[in-house]
């Protein structure tokens, strides 16, 4: 049974409101030729009457994450909201001002600083500090920091971070980026019957992505460092919502920034785009940690996302209600499945307690009670639910194939699963559809209806990300796959990237079957970072092993290469080899390149 928080509470409005100084109008934001990377007034239909085609409780929270402008928390200590997923938050110092979570892009990042500076003043950047690593906290950086202008400008960040800010872009970078197309909803019309936010945000900015790498490593909880002449204390929290994350004190301000550990909403333990499971354990752990280490020292809790919470009571009943939150999550999950169930199964069962169910912010606009249950079963017991019949399952394609034969062919199939429709299984529905797509993706009849069970079941989620789901899978049947519009792998987050990693890059793209019987080996001399990379292709696998650069190897490679890591960057790109220097045959790192392949930015997710 569900019990939603009542709507006459309307503590979250005030406090989203507290502080305002003024809005950016219009509040578009434009890249340098034109194009426009985040729009926020095509959320002014939220100011109306929740239609029937929006789930009451979205609506409400897309409400709250709309409001736009600049608004003060304390005193010194400001955020820009609604130009962008995130917050950017601005604290005074003696000289300048310290930016904390420079969005996603630079050209919001450098509108949010602009209105900051508009209401209070020019005051130069000086400090930055990223809470964790997520492009949305550290994107923008060069739209408040240009090239050359960091000098002396301490750049923060929790140990770990640039290995994990930029790793997730390697490995399956491209398949989550095209999932994270349908999480935001990037083809949805911003109306009550399309896109109407993500719950943690509106959607995500479409700008120009860079990153500067930390120059200050917090490594310890209770580790001290002052900018500007402000007192930071730090509490390190890997493992939670993001692999490297940190709360922060300003003690003089008596401000507690809770980067993204603890939200207005129940978060993600495995984001529908794909990521690692995270670790809803050690979550509330962390939660309950920062309870104790921060105790009666602030009387206002920010966060990377939504609105402030005032009062020191009100911190503590929030900050409790999610380390309750996530360590129920984890411990009934294995407890249901140490009984037995499966994900699915368990995740119909999952109930929160009362309280917590009624609590606005532990309501799933972002992450679900349900697909939250199903990843903490997988980060233990993995795809497998140890049930044979599911070991050596056809694929999706020859699967549908014999379920519409069972069913009675195309046409009986497709009368039955609008049986299920009028029913209202819109559930089964979906299931009985997706397989007669997937058995034959030119069944115009069962795409149009399978799009209708989609719009239906989009139109009703609680949860913002399972909405632009449903709505995009509805788009691409009726339109085909779309475009991707935000690409990570620009020149600075690619020279952020360590040497092993670019070789990763080019491993994970390498086609095996077709390089299965060839066999090379080369070598790059990184002049700059003092060391050999010995790359071996063999048996389609490209592996590499790294020595100093004074080791000499013990057999020599068929070609090798001396460069600095700007030159291999020019040479993954494609620019040849004018200007480096190489020994033996070039034409095996010609081979070598046939052999990668570029992947697919926009392929069939709901089709075949």
């Amino acid at each position: 049974m569900n019990h939603l928080p009542s709507f006459e509470d309307t503590t979250d409005f005030d406090n989203a409101d507290r502080g305002f100084l003024g809005a950016m109008v219009p509040a578009v934001v434009r890249a340098a030729d034109g194009r426009v990377v985040w729009d926020n007034d095509a959320y002014d239909f939220l100011k109306g009457e929740c239609p029937d085609t929006v789930n009451p409780s979205l609506w409400r929270q897309a409400q709250l994450c709309a409001k736009q402008g600049l608004f003060e928390v304390a005193e010194g200590i400001y955020q820009v909201r609604g130009l962008d997923l995130s917050n950017m938050t601005l604290v005074e110092g003696d000289r300048g001002v310290i930016v904390i979570d420079p969005l996603i892009s630079t050209e919001c990042a450098a509108a949010a600083l602009a209105l900051y500076r508009e209401h209070r003043g020019e005051r130069p950047v000086t400090g930055l500090i990223y809470t964790h690593s997520h492009g949305d906290h550290f994107g923008g950086a060069r739209g408040v920091l240009p090239e050359g202008s960091e000098a002396g400008v301490p750049v923060i960040a929790p140990s770990g971070f640039l290995e994990h800010a930029v790793s997730e872009n390697v490995y399956a970078g491209n398949a989550m980026t095209r999932r994270a197309m349908f999480m935001y909803g990037d083809r949805l019309p911003k109306t009550p019957e399309g896109q109407v936010g993500a719950g943690l945000g509106m959607t995500t900015s479409t700008g120009t992505i860079t990153l500067i790498p930390p120059t200050v490593d917090i490594t310890r909880t209770g580790q001290e460092e002052t900018v500007d002449g402000v007192r930071i204390v730090f509490q390190l929290t890997p493992g939670t919502e993001a692999p490297s994350e940190m709360n922060f004190l300003f003690p003089q301000r008596r401000a507690l920034c809770l980067a993204e550990n603890a939200t207005h909403n129940m978060h993600n333990i495995l984001t529908l785009r794909g990521a690692v499971v995270r670790d809803a354990r050690i979550w509330s752990r962390y939660l309950d940690e920062a309870m104790e280490f921060f105790d009666g020292a602030y009387d206002v809790a920010f966060a990377s996302h939504h609105w402030p919470t005032w009062g020191e009571d009100k911190v503590v009943e929030l900050l409790s209600q999610q380390r309750d939150l996530y360590a129920y999550l984890h411990d009934q999950t294995l407890r249901m499945l140490n009984s037995g169930l499966t994900g699915p199964e368990l995740a119909e069962e999952m109930q929160l307690p009362p309280a917590l169910e009624q609590a606005w912010h532990a309501r799933g606009y972002y992450g679900s009670l349900n697909h939250n249950t199903k990843a903490i079963y997988q980060r233990y017991l993995g795809w497998f639910d140890g049930n044979p019949a599911h070991l050596w399952e056809h694929p999706p394609v020859e699967l549908a194939k014999r379920y519409v034969e069972l069913a009675g062919g195309p046409e009986a199939a497709l009368a039955k699963a609008r049986g299920f429709v009028a029913d209202g299984d819109l559930r089964f529905a979906a299931t009985v559809l997706n397989h007669l797509v997937f058995a034959d993706p030119d069944d115009t009849a069962a795409k149009e209806a399978l799009a209708g069970v989609y719009e239906t079941l989009g139109h009703g989620a609680e949860n913002g990300t399972w909405r632009n789901f449903y709505l995009m899978a509805a788009v691409e049947l009726r339109e085909g796959p779309g475009t991707v519009l935000l690409d990570a792998a620009n020149q600075g987050m690619v020279m952020a990237l360590t040497t092993e990693m670019l070789i990763d890059s080019i491993a994970v793209r390498v086609d095996g079957p077709r390089a299965w019987d060839d066999s090379l080996t080369v070598d790059l001399a990184l002049t700059d970072e003092g060391n050999r990379h010995r790359l071996t292709l063999q048996n389609g696998a490209l592996t590499h092993r790294t020595v100093p650069l004074g080791t000499a190897p013990k057999t020599p490679a068929q070609c090798t290469l001396t460069l600095t890591k700007p030159q291999l960057l020019g040479v993954l790109a494609g620019k040849g080899l004018d200007g480096i220097d190489h020994d033996g045959d070039p034409a095996v790192l010609a081979r070598l390149f046939s052999y990668v392949t570029d992947p697919d930015k926009s392929f069939s997710v709901v089709t075949p």
